[in-house]
């Protein structure tokens, strides 16, 4: 595909995505409120797009197709596990919404130091955070990345198609704070279901039909279509994926955010809902397009370049082929400006706030202003690794941070749980995970994506059974049941 044409399609994107942010600003964000919350006045439908645009990132139909291309019809139950885990969102999301409309949090990890009375619960949730996170963030670079340079050949570097994310994502972050974000968020969803939809239907078509290409499968390689499948998915492998992916909607921060910046109640549900039909449509398609592009390209060495080979193919007609591109490169950029805005906030509120005694608000907005680019250049510098099959590694960034998820259920649901308990399963469990990671060790055979969430729970329970809950703060959560707190309790600790 002609390097100009791209780069004409990035350009467009560019305009259009500005203008809309631009136009999103209402007024100056004077408060961390406004600024990484949007003064908790977005609509349900704005508030589903940018929900499905920061959630179905560059991991899906860079990712996910990759995932399928090389590990077939197992990656297909392997993100079903993550689109059942979002029924959490209609549990978790109306306590979550509560809290902060009426007690102003801002991030998650803040309402967890609250309901624990223990300020060193909000630091310890916010740096583990930040750790996985961060990766996180990489993979989306390392998406876009893939997407330009295979598209092109080459033609465009990698490491441009890092360079362009990154730099797209710190704009996005300062014009206007999460209103920009989730303005082109909307953009962009619209785009990214609706040309990859055409994408996989005139790709099945020129394949001669499903019955045509899921037969070529059969014959070639009749595993593919099989429980464990090929290779890559094993009963062990597969549950170490999905347990953290389960989790995914309450366990990362980015994620868990939006559900304080919903105007309403009513608007909440309505994201809920718009977001599963987005979602279950936009993981058949990501599933349909690794399937096509093992029918169409059984070779390839990168399976994460499935993507931009079938984009760039005789299958697709050029202008359709650079709409999508573009829809995954906002994608990746969605994902990341999130990812900016939540660390620099709970750096902001619950690292810096807490460890210097300075509650001002406009002080704190200062610092997540400052830190956006921190971030973002710590992103770039582990996304040039170009470390291989970004699926694997967006779930062993999620394996991390789901050791906050015993903390986040025992706020509503365990009377019983106590800072102490908080933070040593947040801290004790982190620190699990990444010594796990690094050193490639399992235990009993079992690994970090696998162990992470039981050993994170017995910490949470045994070391709250052995110390002294703060009851007034636990009441205010459990009875009431909608994250109710004492007002004392805010910023407690």
């Amino acid at each position: 595909m002609s390097q100009s044409f791209i780069w004409w399609g990035i350009a467009a994107y560019v305009v259009i995505s500005v203008v809309v942010a631009m136009m999103s600003r209402a007024g100056k964000s004077t408060t961390m409120s406004d600024y990484f919350l949007g003064g908790r006045s977005m609509g349900g439908v704005v508030s589903a797009l940018s929900y499905s645009a920061t959630t179905y990132s560059a991991f899906m139909m860079v990712g996910l197709a990759g995932l399928t291309y090389k590990g077939g019809v197992g990656a297909l139950g392997f993100e079903i596990v993550y689109f059942a885990g979002v029924s959490l969102v209609a549990i978790f999301g109306p306590r979550f919404w509560s809290a902060g409309k009426k007690y102003g949090f801002v991030t998650p990890s803040e309402m967890l130091g609250a309901r624990y009375g223990n300020r060193w619960v909000a630091v310890a949730a916010a740096i583990v955070s930040c750790i996985f996170l961060i990766p996180y963030s990489a993979v989306q670079l390392s998406g876009v990345g893939y997407l330009v340079s295979g598209m092109t050949d080459g033609g465009i570097s990698f490491g441009m198609g890092l360079l362009i994310a990154t730099v797209l994502a710190i704009v996005f972050s300062y014009v206007a704070g999460i209103r920009s974000v989730m303005w082109t968020d909307s953009l962009q969803a619209l785009v990214m279901i609706v040309a990859s939809a055409l994408v996989a239907i005139l790709v099945v078509s020129e394949l001669g039909g499903f019955s045509a290409m899921f037969a070529t499968v059969a014959e070639r390689k009749p595993e593919m279509l099989t429980v464990p499948g090929p290779g890559l998915f094993s009963l062990q492998t597969f549950i170490g994926l999905t347990i953290p992916w389960f989790f995914f909607s309450i366990s990362n921060p980015q994620v868990s955010q939006r559900l304080f910046m919903p105007e309403s109640k009513a608007a909440l549900r309505r994201m809920l809902l718009i977001f599963l039909c987005f979602g279950l449509v936009y993981t058949l398609v990501s599933v349909i397009w690794g399937f096509s592009a093992f029918v169409a390209f059984p070779d390839l060495e990168q399976p994460d370049l499935a993507t931009s080979v079938l984009l760039s193919s005789e299958f697709v007609p050029p202008l359709l082929g650079v709409i999508v591109m573009v829809g995954i490169l906002a994608a990746a950029v969605s994902t990341i400006d999130s990812i900016l805005l939540t660390l620099s906030s709970m750096v902001a509120r619950d690292v810096y706030g807490n460890v210097s005694g300075d509650k001002t608000d406009h002080r704190q907005l200062w610092i997540g202003k400052l830190v956006i680019p921190v971030i973002s250049i710590l992103a770039l510098g582990f996304a040039a690794l170009e470390l291989s099959l970004i699926s694997i590694l967006s779930v062993a960034a999620s394996a991390g941070l789901v050791v906050t998820v015993p903390a986040i259920v025992g706020a509503f649901f365990w009377k019983r749980g106590t800072g102490a308990g908080a933070l040593v399963s947040i801290a004790g469990g982190g620190l699990f995970v990444i010594v796990m990671y690094l050193t490639g060790n399992k235990l009993f055979g079992y690994n970090a994506g696998i162990l992470g969430l039981p050993v994170s729970t017995l910490l949470f329970v045994g070391v709250s059974l052995l110390t002294r809950p703060s009851n007034e703060v636990t009441e205010g959560f459990v009875k009431d049941k909608a994250a109710a707190a004492p007002a004392g309790a805010v910023r407690a600790g």
